[in-house]
């Protein structure tokens, strides 16, 4: 852990911090001594420009709400620099208004209350089957052999791919997001420019072409079709926004899934309030998703110089939210490092308010109750057996092997 002598030349970002892991230590200091943090740079990509790192709910939330002080779309709305600026743009997540509106408007087709309660059959029927392919196994790795096909069918169902390619998606969107993680990315961050997003635009181009053409009841064809007041989606919106999408449901619940069963088979008292109380689990899913937020960080770029928190910001300058950190917030939190099944918290995992509040936030917990649900009651002695290993990476979140024995 950095000591307050040497805050003021840590760089948040550089691998060094994160390879157990988001650095919640760090984290924690900063958050209590210098919520609002400037680091000069990142050590792996020398060329990137130094960035703020906010720490605390209240100014990340402050932040997330004032779109017009910080810009999603001026700069980058993530710290990643091997993913192209007009790339990040392209997706929803990354304009302002008035491009984000429209664009999220269109996408929300896919995405109402009714169309998400309708996938839970769906969702259960494919937790179930990876589960049953473990039958006669004493041990496994949580997150390839459960997570990772569970989280690529449903995303895959759910956006119309055919199941025999759910493992090409996976791995792209791994490499894309994890970039800067040398298993995830084997290639180096530079493939994502190179490789992985031309290849990601092809085979998406499929799709659209092939829902053009005979439409179904999959998302990828409410967006081909979605259409408000004669405003259609042009290709290259359709392939950012399932972008997007495939990535957030590829990582995202996988990410919090994994992290919070270790959680439970690291404080096993809380486990067994949940074999007791099966109700219990929408609370412990809050809970998890507050500990353990898939993504890391999404940026602003400042528009105008201004404040945040007793700090100057400089129009241009770079801020990042980093989400592990508000999670553990000590004026919001009660014992916030203790995961607590009964806690049902608010949190920050799908954004601090305003207009980027994630869209899939419904299926999200959806999918998180059903795999907590069944891998609970199928294996209720799980624990883990070995070294879980996470990625070395700033934006995603998450263990790449968690490997568990199954019976106890």
């Amino acid at each position: 852990m950095s000591t307050a002598t040497d805050l003021k030349s840590v760089r948040v970002a550089d691998p060094e911090h994160w390879r157990e892991g988001a650095p919640l230590d760090l984290f924690r200091e900063l958050s209590s001594k210098c919520p609002v943090h400037w680091s000069d740079g990142m050590s792996s990509f020398p060329g990137e420009t130094g960035f703020w790192s906010v720490t605390n709910q209240e100014l990340v939330h402050e932040v997330s709400r004032d779109w017009e002080t910080y810009s999603s779309e001026l700069g980058g709305m993530v710290g990643m620099p091997w993913v192209p600026l007009d790339v990040q743009n392209g997706m929803f997540i990354g304009m302002d208004p008035p491009k984000h509106g429209r664009l999220k408007s269109l996408f929300q087709r896919g995405f109402t209350p009714k169309r998400i309660a309708e996938h839970e059959p769906d969702i259960r029927t494919i937790t179930k089957g990876v589960i049953a392919r473990l039958e006669g196994r004493e041990s496994a790795d949580l997150v390839t052999d459960l997570a990772q096909p569970v989280v690529s069918r449903v995303i895959g169902d759910f956006m119309g791919i055919d199941e025999a390619d759910d493992e090409i998606w996976a791995n792209l969107m791994n490499m894309l997001v994890g970039g800067d993680d040398a298993e995830m990315n084997p290639h180096g961050p530079d493939s994502a420019g190179d490789t992985v997003i031309p290849e990601i635009v092809e085979r998406c181009q499929v799709l659209i072409d092939a829902r053009r053409s005979n439409p179904s009841d999959d998302l990828m064809s409410i967006l081909v079709n979605a259409e408000i007041d004669g405003d259609t989606l042009s290709d290259w919106e359709i392939v950012m926004g399932f972008i997007l999408l495939v990535t957030a449901g590829n990582d995202s619940t996988k990410a919090t899934f994994c992290s919070g069963m270790k959680a439970l088979m690291e404080n096993p008292e809380e486990r067994d309030k949940l074999l007791a109380d099966p109700g219990l689990i929408p609370s412990a899913v809050e809970e998890a998703l507050r500990m353990f937020p898939a993504f890391a960080h999404f940026r602003r770029t400042a528009t105008e110089d201004t404040e945040l928190g007793g700090c100057p910001i400089a129009k241009g300058d770079k801020v990042m939210l980093w989400y592990p950190a508000t999670g553990y917030d000590e004026a919001v939190y009660e014992n916030p490092e203790r995961f607590d099944v009964e806690r049902n918290p608010e949190h920050q995992a799908f954004g601090a308010g305003g207009r980027h509040f994630c869209l899939g936030t419904a299926l999200a917990r959806l999918e998180l109750r059903v795999l907590f649900e069944e891998t609970l009651q199928r294996y209720p002695a799980m624990r883990i057996e070995g070294t879980p290993r996470y990625a070395t990476a700033i934006f995603v979140n998450q263990l790449k092997t968690l490997p568990v024995s199954l019976d106890g």
